[in-house]
């Protein structure tokens, strides 16, 4: 399904705004510069990033983000750290596996993820 790039960011935001920990109680940005979230600022060169991305493993999303969108961040460091994407500043990444999915889902892409049965702690027999 073609969805425009306006339609792409609408989308998003109707997903993303509503959960993002920087929103104030009315709904609004809490950012005190909103211009500055990476996920819109940057919002063509993500939908673009995921779109070309086609994978069912996250970890191939973040490589694309980090290659084609964090490179070109002004908040990212020339050494390719970035102290906002470390403090969980970042709603690129704080949200990216939400982000990937409306995207996917709005292009009509479905993911093929498996189920787990193994537990994320083993219990140890003694």
């Amino acid at each position: 399904m073609e969805r425009s790039l306006e339609e792409l960011e609408k989308i998003v935001r109707d997903q993303i705004c509503r959960v993002c920990s920087d929103r104030k109680v009315d709904g609004s940005c809490g950012l005190e510069e909103p211009g500055t979230c990476a996920l819109f600022s940057l919002f063509p060169q993500v939908a673009r990033a995921i779109q070309t991305t086609h994978s069912d493993d996250i970890c191939d999303y973040v490589r694309a983000i980090r290659e084609h969108v964090c490179t070109i961040c002004q908040q990212q460091a020339a050494d390719g750290t970035c102290e906002t994407r470390d403090s969980v500043a970042c709603a690129l990444d704080a949200y990216l596996l939400l982000i990937v999915d409306a995207i996917e889902e709005a292009t009509g892409k479905t993911f093929e993820r498996p189920i787990s049965v193994q537990p994320l702690f083993p219990l140890s027999v003694n």
